[in-house]
């Protein structure tokens, strides 16, 4: 009787769980529980080591339906049929002797910028840097410099890690191809070399600068230009700007992340901006013009019709933001709020309550009527006397 425990119960999942949800549950808990995030803890290598096993029976349709109807007895003493050796079970052997930093490599190499076997080194991580903008940055673009600290290939060696005058020889494990195989009944496993890490050739005399690695950490200056017109979140990518290869291997790339600082005056909505302009109350009812600034530097002038009210708006064609990757721009909308006048004087009052008391009602405000007008006929109906 196997002391194993249930695969199912190992990755988390239910016996039901479908191909996606073992993949996703199995991500998961490797990432938790691999050695190179919990170095020294023999609990999580040991869990590893289960999770790893459970996931290459449940995620193979044949071994999942033998698991499911025998257990481990289908893989163990040749399962019900007998006659097998290996752990063999209906004519295919099972192996869950995999290396871990094969296995993670295999998930997460690509995601990290990595390059999987095959000789040579592998290629340099991908950066990212944060830039703030102002408004105006990002309406005329910006070329400016940002200050690096990263992995920059050896100049000593020329990024080889050997030292001057010296030369790798070719790993006599893998032949210089970085990865071994090995036969396991029917299957053949492939794994990085260990003797030469995946590099595929050995350095027996190592840059006395770099030690071997063939890059070295090194503050660096970069020009960066911004573009005229970019939005909060655009990335401009910067080939070969990331880090350093090993051994000589490509560099990554530099992504430059843009984020854009609220500004005082202006809104932004894509290719148009939006201005918020209070105007005095006389200005609204008698009309006039008001004079608003645009995000280029110049004025402009805006006609107020006498009657305008806050929440109007008028446009400004051809004042609002650089469209990226082109001569245009888009438009400035000013939105009107009328301020209501305060800290009257003893005479300013006077003046207003004569205006009120002359104003009377159905012509001078027509929305404020219009809406007693819809009140009175609310209360006629629901409330008994409301007239």
């Amino acid at each position: 009787m196997s002391n194993k425990k249930d695969f199912y119960d190992v990755l988390e999942v239910g016996r039901n769980a479908s191909a996606d949800d073992l993949k996703r549950a199995y991500r998961k808990l490797a990432m938790q529980y691999h050695p190179d995030r919990n170095p020294g803890d023999a609990t999580a290598e040991q869990r590893f080591k289960e999770i790893n096993e459970a996931y290459d029976v449940l995620k193979d349709e044949q071994k999942r339906a033998a698991y499911d109807r025998f257990g481990m007895s289908a893989f163990e003493n040749g399962g019900p049929g007998g006659g097998a050796r290996g752990g063999q079970a209906g004519g295919f052997e099972f192996h869950f002797g995999q290396d871990f930093s094969d296995i993670f490599g295999e998930m997460f190499g690509e995601f990290m910028g990595g390059k999987r076997g095959g000789g040579g080194g592998a290629r340099g991580s991908d950066l990212r840097f944060d830039l703030e903008l102002t408004l105006g940055e990002a309406f005329a673009g910006k070329k400016t410099q940002i200050e690096l600290v990263n992995p920059v290939s050896c100049t000593t060696c020329d990024g080889q890690g050997t030292a001057p005058g010296t030369k790798p020889r070719t790993c006599p494990t893998c032949q210089g191809q970085g990865k071994v195989r090995s036969q396991q009944g029917f299957f053949t496993v492939e794994r990085t070399c260990l003797a030469c890490q995946g590099m595929g050739r050995v350095i027996e005399t190592p840059c006395p600068e770099c030690r071997g690695a063939g890059r070295v950490r090194k503050e660096r200056i970069l020009t960066v230009e911004v573009p005229p017109g970019v939005e909060d979140g655009t990335r401009i990518r910067m080939a070969g700007e990331g880090e350093a290869g090993l051994g000589g291997a490509p560099a990554g790339d530099l992504y430059i992340f843009l984020a854009i600082k609220p500004d005082k005056i202006f809104g932004r909505d894509g290719a148009n901006l939006l201005c918020r302009a209070p105007i005095p109350m006389t200005t609204a009812a008698l009309g006039g013009s008001i004079e608003v600034p645009s995000i280029d530097g110049t004025r402009a002038r805006v006609a107020i019709p006498a009657g305008t009210q806050t929440g109007s708006q008028f446009r400004v064609r051809g004042k609002g933001m650089s469209v990226l990757n082109s001569s245009q721009r888009g438009d400035l909308f000013i939105e009107i709020t009328v301020e209501t006048p305060v800290n009257l004087s003893p005479q300013q009052i006077e003046l207003l309550q004569n205006f009120a008391a002359a104003t009377g009602h159905g012509t001078s405000s027509p929305e404020h009527d219009g809406f007693l007008a819809k009140v009175k006929e609310f209360w006629s109906k629901h409330v008994p006397g409301g007239d």
